[in-house]
């Protein structure tokens, strides 16, 4: 099991009976791969059940939030998407990382479920790869803990109920 990065502000078994998709991007599988572990244990851990976890692999990260939009008209409490994207010689990451972003983003204020970015974006492969459990963290548990936390704070938002009518200081009570 993967070593948690931080353990979260999460109650014990925050994740039990939510139901979670990994969308993961092949391309530099191998720290990929390390990234979607993290994940996977993280949420084995917070009390998801394997059967309540699907990963579904896509070729580049550039198609991250087309699959995770597919995996939002499913009954999914949140969506992990797991990439990276390494500067190279031209403007071509620059490109990929804003519109992965921006599509990760609209996939989640569209369905209304939290989708969580966790994409590196980085200089270097090294960067990468201390962020895959090195020096600087473990992206993919943080992800996962992000998306533990979301549906929490979603569902809590939820059980609140209808918004009570409250004076802004235009004379009301």
């Amino acid at each position: 099991m993967v070593k948690a990065s931080s353990d979260a502000a999460l109650k014990p078994q925050a994740a039990a009976g939510k139901k979670f998709a990994i969308v993961v991007s092949r391309y530099h599988e191998e720290l990929t791969r390390e990234l979607h572990n993290g994940a996977l244990d993280t949420l084995k851990k917070w009390g998801a059940k394997p059967d309540d976890v699907r990963t579904v692999w896509v070729p580049g990260a550039f198609e991250l939030p087309l699959t995770a939009r597919a995996l939002s008209h499913l009954e999914f409490d949140a969506i992990i998407c797991l990439g990276i994207i390494v500067k190279g010689e031209t403007l071509h990451d620059q490109y990929i990382a804003t519109e992965v972003a921006r599509g990760i983003s609209g996939v989640g204020l569209s369905a209304g479920i939290p989708v969580i970015f966790g994409v590196l974006t980085t200089q270097n492969m090294e960067q990468a790869k201390a962020r895959c459990g090195g020096a600087h963290g473990h992206k993919g548990i943080e992800a996962a803990e992000a998306a533990i936390s979301m549906v929490g704070v979603i569902e809590e938002i939820e059980d609140k109920g209808t918004k009570e009518l409250r004076s802004v200081g235009f004379g009301g009570q």
